[in-house]
């Protein structure tokens, strides 16, 4: 079920990521086609309405950012300045990551329980988004999800580090995909 999750949120942020660039690839084309002084294409550009464009491109970023926080904490790409507890001995550097991962799930868990709040008071409005003309609630529907999801992958990445004592830790060097294809001799065999 977790690995589901794990996907969805990764499909997800790339769906967002990739739909916002063709919308304001779109709407750049769209703009800058519409100077070219030939006046079938001029007539034409003018029949379509781009104008929604920003507005859609902001509400797939808001959404994007919610769920990339939240992967971010699953796959430790997280900025921490954690110098100062590295240096800790073990059962001190143990209790601080756990209530530093505490901290996190009770914050984004008070986030997500306000967003709840104020999405709930604002559906109960006629409130719509200036060009696109959509609920407001839906946009702001980003909030009580996100931060319920962050909420979660804090506490999975606790119960983790209690069970283990490891914490993610993202590897830019890391190609998904590529070492699974390997097998032991050739990860073990020097060039």
């Amino acid at each position: 079920m977790l690995k589901v999750l794990d996907h969805l949120e990764e499909w997800l942020i790339a769906f967002l990521m990739g739909a916002a660039t063709l919308v304001i690839f779109g709407a750049v084309v769209h703009r800058y086609a519409s100077g070219i002084p030939w006046p079938p294409l001029q007539d034409w550009l003018l029949t379509i309405n781009m104008s929604w464009a920003q507005e859609l491109c902001i509400f797939m970023f808001v959404w994007m950012c919610k769920f990339g926080a939240a992967y971010g904490v699953r796959t430790g790409i997280h900025v921490g300045v954690d110098v100062l507890i590295n240096r800790m001995n073990p059962r001190w550097r143990h209790r601080f990551v756990i209530l530093g991962l505490g901290a996190g799930a009770l914050f984004t868990g008070i986030v997500g329980t306000l967003g709840a709040s104020f999405v709930w008071s604002i559906g109960h409005t006629d409130q719509t988004s200036a060009d696109m003309e959509i609920p407001m609630w839906l946009v702001y529907l980003a909030v009580p999800l996100g931060s319920y999801l962050m909420c979660f992958r804090f506490m999975q990445v606790m119960v983790h580090f209690i069970k283990t004592g490891d914490l993610p830790k993202h590897d830019h060097s890391h190609v998904e995909g590529l070492d699974e294809e390997l097998t032991a001799e050739e990860k073990g065999a020097k060039p």
